[in-house]
């Protein structure tokens, strides 16, 4: 297995004037360091009581209050852009053609949300995953990671990218330690990943994962990686492979985890060649006894990678095609309750098409119906549905700061 070597790179910035030609492009890691007059809030001074919504939509970006659901600014962007929570309670990392761009949602201020003239620059820009103070992105078009010092987003000159040795759809994650978790792979194919230390040695490495995707932290900083026939951990220095109960394919993808629990929950598909988004079972990996088991949806309901979400008590909350958000109880692999919340939906067409999805902040769920040009905000702990807009353009892609 071929290893990147870590080493410090520069940072490429974006100007203002590269976002003028940015925005004329249709949507969509390498930094080098330039000084910027964008202010440098630390995370402290974002901690908010009051979320910020923000909601991409056809060629621009709605930035929400999150109590009242109304409409703080509408900013201009690309055709399709994806949404990353950058991990400080203000901040959003926007996918762009040319990398990922700072939004600036100005939760927990009295400043105006704004799309930064911060860019950093990657080929194919993939994952953000924000994790022990560092936001880190990742490039598919070269299988380069940078790791930004989360409290200084805005200011990208401590930036670090890590090569990459052969371009794939990959993940990386930095752990407190500083030890680098990265994916390996090719144009072909994924097959596992490594671990580096600071001074890019191999701590750890495996080729048991095929087509390894996603990635999750639970409580003890164990990390869970998806397989194609079952997962991945990394722990205290050491892979473990967990078997899907299906063979030879029992996939998951996604992982939506709690940092306080050891139960991760993933999305599981059984059918390599099954047409279409929708999936009707969960995988529930506990961390500490190293097993992984499959939860069935009740027969006709479906989901995508955007309907799952953690929330109080460590739960799962899965907005399904019958319009209700499921609570799976990840101890006890059962559903414990529903609540009626948007109409009944079918799947996507593509994957980039808009279609209900489903974020928590504390104990509200905030969930997009794009068929009404409508966004709810659920009481996860009565029920209830608190909130309710109608916006002038259909919601695809969702982030919650604050």
């Amino acid at each position: 297995m071929r290893t990147p070597a870590r080493r410090r790179a520069t940072l490429a910035v974006a100007t203002s004037a590269t976002l003028l030609a940015l925005s004329a492009c249709s949507s969509g890691d390498d930094p080098s360091s330039e000084e910027t007059d964008e202010p440098s809030p630390s995370a402290a001074s974002a901690t908010t009581t009051a979320p910020r919504v923000a909601v991409s939509y056809e060629g621009g970006i709605l930035v929400l209050d999150g109590e009242t659901l109304e409409v703080v600014a509408d900013l201009d962007s690309e055709e399709f852009t994806r949404l990353n929570p950058a991990g400080d309670d203000r901040h959003v990392m926007v996918t762009v053609a040319d990398g990922f761009q700072v939004l600036d949602t100005a939760a927990g201020t009295d400043d105006e949300p704004r799309l930064t003239d911060v860019v950093y620059e990657a080929d194919t820009p993939g994952h953000v995953v924000a994790h022990a103070g560092r936001t880190v992105l990742y490039a598919d078009g070269t299988s380069d990671t940078t790791v930004v010092d989360t409290a200084e987003l805005t200011d990208p000159s401590s930036a670090e990218t890590i090569e990459g040795v052969e371009a794939h759809h990959g993940v990386s994650i930095v752990l407190e330690d500083g030890t680098l978790l990265t994916t390996v792979g090719d144009a072909e194919s994924r097959s596992g990943a490594v671990a580096l230390d600071e001074a890019g040695e191999v701590v750890a490495e495996n080729d048991e994962c095929p087509g390894v995707h996603g990635e999750g932290t639970a409580a003890g900083e164990v990390v869970v990686l998806g397989c194609e026939d079952g997962a991945l951990l990394y722990a205290d220095g050491a892979f473990t492979k967990l078997d899907a109960p299906d063979q030879p394919y029992g996939r998951m993808g996604n992982a939506y985890v709690s940092e306080t629990s050891p139960l991760v929950v993933g999305d599981y598909k059984t059918d390599p060649d099954a047409e279409g988004y929708l999936l009707d079972s969960l995988a529930v990996i506990d961390t500490a006894a190293e097993t992984l088991d499959v939860v069935a949806l009740p027969d006709g309901v479906g989901y995508t990678f955007r309907d799952v979400a953690r929330g109080p008590g460590d739960l799962a909350y899965v907005l399904a095609t019958d319009g209700a958000v499921h609570t799976l109880d990840p101890a006890t692999r059962e559903l414990t309750g529903s609540t009626p919340v948007v109409a009944p939906w079918e799947g996507p067409a593509e994957w980039q098409d808009p279609h209900p999805s489903i974020k928590v902040a504390g104990d509200i769920a905030y969930v997009t119906e794009p068929a009404s040009r409508q966004v709810h905000a659920v009481d996860l702990t009565s029920g209830e549905v608190v909130t309710s807009v109608t916006l002038d353009v259909a919601p695809n892609e969702v982030a919650v700061t604050g």
